[in-house]
């Protein structure tokens, strides 16, 4: 099986490369196109800010081929917002695969960024979380995405907001599968291996 880490320059690529090794796979980080396309899974990992990563995205001429792409993709945290319509976050238009908005989180008195573990829950025959459970993930973020109609999974904090999204063969997850311990592991797994 071909799996590509898209290389945006502004992700936690050996963290997710490691956690992918770890189930007895070879991944590729990389930002050539044609090694992209022909993947059987690629993921879009991403640290940092929208606008950086767009920016990213731009120079190395990468938004039309992830838009073209049919086979499944999973966006990690920031991976996961590049994938809807527009970020506030320095108010930038991303990639538009899932028609949701990432706004800045509505904590009250709580702290920014949400950093740290938190309980999700699957929602929508969640392909990739067990649904009779409520597993705790590891999240870091100031901005997430509204619950909506493309919402799989959801936490709280302040408010409630999509832990997971998707539209056909793109998901994305606002937390960090790769240190989300054995949870992450198995939705790495079934991402990997399970038909979607």
């Amino acid at each position: 099986m071909k799996i590509v880490i898209v290389d945006t320059e502004c992700a936690n690529l050996t963290s997710v490369k490691f956690a992918i090794e770890r189930l007895g796979y070879q991944p590729v980080i990389t930002d050539d196109e044609a090694i992209i396309g022909a993947a059987d899974r690629v993921i879009l990992p991403g640290v940092g800010t929208a606008a950086a990563a767009m920016r990213n995205l731009q120079r190395k001429q990468l938004i039309e081929p992830i838009k073209a792409l049919t086979q499944p993709t999973l966006g990690i945290c920031l991976g996961m917002q590049l994938m809807t319509a527009h970020s506030e976050e320095g108010d930038v238009e991303c990639l538009g695969l899932i028609p949701a908005q990432t706004k800045r989180m509505q904590v009250g008195d709580r702290p920014l960024p949400h950093m740290g573990w938190n309980n999700v829950r699957a929602t929508n025959a969640n392909p990739l979380l067990d649904n009779d459970t409520d597993p705790y993930c590891y999240f870091v973020h100031s901005y997430a995405v509204a619950k909506d109609d493309y919402t799989i999974a959801t936490c709280d904090y302040g408010d409630t907001f999509a832990a997971m999204i998707r539209k056909d063969n793109f998901i994305g997850a606002q937390f960090h599968p790769e240190r989300s311990g054995a949870v992450g592991r198995a939705m790495l797994k079934r991402f990997l291996e399970n038909a979607l």
